[in-house]
């Protein structure tokens, strides 16, 4: 019993020490985090590991083709009637059947010229490995939004869960006093009534910011790919507000200029034209130096060795200058419709650009209005403190600039936050999120 009850003892206090494992987190740290662990980014590191090798076949294309083939062939015995015309007389002469025949050749084949459909298609293979390389470019500029988006998430859900339990313990002990006065005869017991209710009320809120953090906890934990039992602690230490003088036009300017998936259009663009040209070269004569051995082995009959051959070989497909057609007709179709994916993207650009700009001053004026809101809201529940405190203020007006007083911190606070992640979705929407941030 004694064993039973100390094993016990020891997984509570093992399980205690794992649920309470707390982890201090700066954002450059959690951005470093989620580009190592993230499963979009690698999936998309394969697609380029697939993109190179598709390079390198396009370019072993260029290489010999050589080829062995052998036979050892077990014959029976026919039946051979040696005939000769125009004799009179005497038996024709007769050859002894085989019975196994002994075969093999070697042949190699090297393409000279073949319309440029090799050297066009190795161009393609390479603008289309560009192109998916500047994806991940992408995609890791994505995951560095994703990133600060959650971080600020949790900074929010932590700085709600602070202030309401400062906000709770102050309603709580507002009850202890409001209880005493009430007892006293000095307050009507409509007003502690309404004490009670807004601690109760707080309370509430407090339960819900308690999930919202935890959620945010869990969904950075999953993110940063750590273990789900992690509690951060977030160092926001230098993440002030950056000087940033740049203009709209600066901004619309890096976006053309910055956004991968711009140039992503291009190279894919290069590439379909290098598959026109190389659909109209597979209309041309391919030709080719080949060359091949021969050894043969009939016993009896025949043995051939030291057969050598070399020479050049000519191709022609006549069926394509009719085959092709199609096939041409969706190449050219293909570019038409990476002209206009250009062309979209720029509207694209534009839009999302003007949008994060104007967010961001939207923001950034909400702190302004936020921080006035909080000193105003400060002052106010101190002047109706000291009014109630004399008797010259009901308990429902000192509840409700108290509620006031908390809600405007809420608002400064988380103001902020959102500030910060539109100035950085503003970078993004430029292209260069991943550079200004690295700086």
């Amino acid at each position: 019993m004694k064993r039973n009850y100390l094993f016990v003892v020891v997984m509570l206090c093992a399980l205690s020490v794992q649920a309470q494992e707390k982890r201090t987190l700066t954002l450059p740290e959690a951005i470093s985090l989620s580009v190592s662990n993230s499963k979009q980014l690698k999936s998309k590191q394969l697609n380029l590991v697939a993109a190179q090798a598709t390079t390198e076949e396009a370019k072993d294309r260029q290489l010999p083709s050589a080829s062995v083939s052998g036979s050892y062939l077990q014959l029976n015995k026919p039946n051979i009637e040696m005939k000769s015309s125009g004799s009179s007389g005497g038996s024709g002469g007769g050859i002894s059947a085989p019975s196994n025949v002994i075969y093999g050749m070697v042949n190699l084949s090297v393409p000279i010229y073949s319309g440029g459909t090799i050297k066009y298609g190795i161009q393609s293979a390479k603008f289309l490995e560009a192109a998916t390389a500047l994806d991940t470019v992408s995609t890791k500029e994505e995951l560095y939004q994703n990133t600060i988006e959650a971080f600020a998430n949790l900074f929010k859900a932590r700085t709600a869960l602070v202030l309401l339990k400062e906000n709770l313990a102050t309603a709580k002990q507002r009850v202890v006093d409001f209880t005493n006065l009430e007892q006293n005869g000095v307050l009507p017991h409509n007003d502690l009534l309404k004490a009670s209710l807004q601690a109760s009320n707080i309370e509430l809120a407090l339960l819900d910011a308690e999930n919202n953090w935890k959620v945010a906890n869990l969904n950075m934990d999953l993110l940063l790919g750590l273990p789900t039992n992690t509690e951060l602690m977030l160092d926001t230490t230098g993440l002030a507000k950056k000087d940033d003088a740049r203009t709209l036009e600066d901004y619309l300017s890096l976006a053309q200029k910055g956004r991968s998936e711009k140039e992503q259009i291009a190279l894919r663009k290069k590439a379909a034209e290098l598959g026109i040209a190389s659909i109209k070269g597979s209309m041309l004569p391919s030709l080719s130096f080949t060359g091949g051995y021969i050894a043969a082995d009939i016993p009896g009959v025949l043995k051939v060795t030291n057969a050598l051959n070399a020479g050049i070989g000519v191709r022609y497909s006549i069926s394509s200058l009719w085959q092709s057609k199609a096939k041409l007709k969706s190449a050219k179709a293909q570019v038409d419709q990476l002209d206009l994916a250009n062309s979209q993207f720029d509207d694209q650009i534009q839009l999302q650009v003007n949008k994060s700009y104007l967010n961001l001053i939207s923001n950034r004026k909400k702190i302004e209005v936020n921080a006035q809101a909080l000193d105003q809201a400060k002052e106010n529940y101190r002047i109706v403190k000291n009014k109630f405190d004399n008797s010259l203020a009901t308990a429902t007006e000192l509840l409700d600039a108290d509620l006031a007083q908390l809600q405007t911190k809420l608002n400064f606070t988380l103001s902020r936050a959102d500030a910060f992640v539109a100035y950085h979705k503003l970078l993004q929407s430029a292209g260069v999120l991943s550079t200004e941030f690295n700086k």
